[in-house]
């Protein structure tokens, strides 16, 4: 990230804590990146990631196009723009608005459940998502390839499925899987690949194939971009990949403020931003870079607590930091993604701000909520 440490601590000043910021320049770097490594493949962000319209916006003049899994995000992707091969419709339990809506804009479907081939819009595009039942090196509510996962259907009805989405007069694009988000191991990508293969002497050759995303950040890119490719060169197909987490992660921070300190069984220190804000480590187990913005001599480890009432509301342990007083801001990175996008309004807490830096000035591109916001939905007639 490369916002100015006194910037953020501008952007706290004006506009309070907690609040997220996404760097402009890191958000088209991590674009060029995917690009870079996958070359001529066909880019759709997994929107879920990231729904915020200035970023839709951004990704979407690159010809960046959207995997999209709820109605609600069909229709941000409509809001701005983008159609017909520009989107991708995915999910296990798609609802008939979200087939209808991906039907009228023109979207690809991914199949899910061999059930699904029927409840098509005439005349569809689709995929089939392969669950190649691995073990990948996730979280376990990260891994969606593993065989006691909800997703995809097995390697031997791809094969039937491609058949009956043909017979009905649907387009049977080609195969799709996806193993997880956050993966650490690149090999697990090199045996998702290999579940493909051996599908070819069944399915024949393809239009399309695509891997999903679910790199880790710093993952092999190059390394996973030539195995993709050679998997879609087997069945003559053209590579479509789905990146999230990747294209979006590093562009954000989250900046907190310490409300104070308490040690009881062990040292905490207190922010004003949580599992409301940031629910990534409470869920996932995940672990964020944290940053102070202050400086003190010597240092100590802390946890980082949350405001809610919630053991788990915990966005970091045995965190090294200057002793932290009042009013210290802290900048906790990597949360461009699953961390707006997943903060809620339990405790009837108004979800946080976002701005964008970008030519050394910040833009509010998400207001902060208030609690007349939170509640408006709930007063009838008035």
């Amino acid at each position: 990230m490369s916002i100015p440490t006194d910037a953020l601590h501008a952007a706290a000043q004006q506009h309070g804590t907690p609040l997220y910021a996404y760097d402009a320049a890191e958000l088209d770097a991590s674009v060029a990146r995917v690009r870079a490594a996958f070359s001529d493949a066909r880019v759709y962000y997994a929107m879920k990631a990231n729904p915020n319209l200035s970023i839709l916006r951004r990704l979407h003049a690159q010809e960046v196009g959207f995997e999209c899994v709820s109605a609600g995000e069909i229709a941000r992707a409509a809001h701005i723009g983008a159609t017909g091969e520009h989107l991708i419709v995915n999910g296990p339990a798609k609802s008939p608005a979200e087939y209808a809506l991906g039907a009228q804009l023109g979207a690809t479907f991914i199949i899910d459940r061999e059930e699904e081939v029927a409840l098509l819009p005439p005349a569809s595009r689709a995929l089939i998502r392969v669950n190649p039942a691995l073990n990948v090196s996730t979280h376990d509510h990260l891994a969606t390839g593993a065989a006691d996962s909800k997703f995809g259907v097995t390697p031997e009805q791809a094969p039937r499925i491609i058949s009956a989405l043909r017979a009905a007069g649907h387009t049977a694009l080609g195969l799709h899987v996806h193993i997880g988000s956050a993966i650490r191991d690149a090999h697990d990508f090199t045996a998702a690949f290999a579940r493909l293969n051996d599908l070819r002497p069944h399915t024949g050759p393809l239009p399309v194939l695509d891997t999903g995303g679910g790199w880790g950040i710093g993952a092999d890119l190059p390394g996973i971009a030539r195995e993709a490719h050679a998997t879609a060169a087997t069945f003559g197909a053209r590579l479509w990949v789905e990146p999230g987490r990747s294209l979006v992660a590093t562009a954000g921070t989250l900046l907190t403020r310490v409300v104070g300190t308490k040690t009881t069984g062990r040292p905490f220190a207190l922010l004003d931003a949580g599992m409301t804000e940031l629910l990534r480590p409470m869920l996932y187990g995940a672990q964020h870079p944290v940053t102070p913005l202050w400086q003190r001599e010597g240092t100590s480890q802390w946890d980082l607590a949350g405001p809610a009432c919630e053991s788990g509301d915990l966005l970091g342990r045995n965190v090294t930091l200057p002793t932290p007083h009042p009013g210290d801001l802290l900048a906790i990175h990597e949360a461009g993604a699953y961390g707006a996008a997943m903060s809620s309004n339990y405790l009837t807490r108004p979800r946080p701000p976002e701005l964008l830096w970008e030519r050394d000035q910040w833009t509010v591109i998400r207001q902060r909520e208030t609690p007349q916001d939170i509640w408006r939905a709930e007063e009838s007639g008035e």
